[in-house]
């Protein structure tokens, strides 16, 4: 229900409200990210699918991560450049909805993800004689779907209690896309159980995840403290390094957002980190695993040499 009584069929996005000026150069700014952010991710999964070298459960995990930035990004960024290339500020109830339920879907797959990913480098670091027997083409797709799926579970339920919540106070979202702090400030209604699922699912993603990456990780220092040559240390320190900066950068960002609450910030601050890790993080992912990553780069030298040729 809106202020005059009336059933809400659509919201509408204030964004950034921010002179028509900067308004234009936040558009533009957008389109460029959203085009790097595309090249390179999909670049990523067209090199890993060309490369034979590339083969192997680590970049399967990556090509996946990829696939999930590519979606991460698509689901939030289009709907923001029509909002500010437009100032179309509208969007129905059912759009808001499914944007809700992909953003929610893609963030806690990533989240997931990223734990399967060190769960990797835990076995190809501490167990590497049985890393091809332990990590199989079909362990990889059953950790990958078992992500997906708890994932899934995720954004049902918290789709499905955020969107039964009667909005009656306005239709005015305060943000650049539908996400829950603003939603539930249009709440007319007692939202506390509502929230407190929603949060308590949010925690269990997000504690889960962290819990499965720290201990992998722990382990791994522990072997790589074991290694007594330092170029060794450092060579196998620099196969997780990508992921740990990944991990740092994703679950930094969703913590001050989720785990906070709505104590001690304003909505104009998860404005700002809410570009940081819809906007920019899927665009520096590729970066973070082609510079740091050997292979990588010699699999993509390989394929501009062969365009080079041709």
């Amino acid at each position: 229900m809106a202020d005059n009584g009336t059933v809400v069929t659509e919201f509408i996005l204030l964004g950034f409200q921010l002179p028509t000026g900067l308004q234009m150069g936040l558009f533009f700014g957008f389109l460029v990210l959203y085009f790097i952010t595309m090249v390179g991710n999909l670049g990523m999964i067209a090199l890993i699918q060309r490369d034979s070298r590339l083969q192997t459960p680590m970049y399967f995990f990556l090509r996946h991560l990829s696939f999930l930035d590519v979606c991460y990004s698509s689901v939030i960024v289009p709907q923001s450049l029509e909002t500010l290339g437009t100032d179309k500020m509208t969007i129905t109830y059912e759009r808001c909805a499914t944007q809700f339920f992909f953003f929610t879907l893609c963030a806690s797959t990533e989240c997931f993800l990223l734990a399967v990913m060190a769960y990797d480098r835990y076995v190809a670091v501490c167990n590497p004689l049985l890393y091809a027997t332990a990590m199989t083409p079909q362990t990889c797709l059953g950790l990958v779907a078992g992500a997906y799926a708890g994932a899934m579970v995720n954004a049902v339920i918290r789709t499905g209690c955020t969107f039964s919540i009667s909005f009656c106070k306005s239709n005015h979202v305060d943000f650049f896309f539908c996400d829950l702090p603003p939603l539930l400030k249009l709440a007319c209604s007692d939202t506390t159980s509502r929230e407190g699922v929603i949060y308590l699912l949010a925690f269990l993603v997000i504690t889960t995840s962290i819990s499965v990456i720290l201990i992998s990780y722990f382990f791994i220092i522990q072997a790589i403290l074991k290694i007594r040559t330092a170029g060794g240390k450092a060579k196998t320190f620099s196969t997780c390094a990508s992921h740990m900066t990944a991990v740092a950068l994703f679950f930094g960002t969703l913590i001050f957002i989720y785990l906070k609450g709505n104590m001690g910030k304003s909505l104009g601050e998860d404005k700002i980190v809410s570009v940081f890790y819809t906007v920019v993080i899927p665009m520096l992912n590729p970066m973070i695993y082609s510079l740091r990553n050997k292979e990588v780069k010699e699999a993509l030298k390989k394929v501009l040499n062969g365009m080079k040729l041709s």
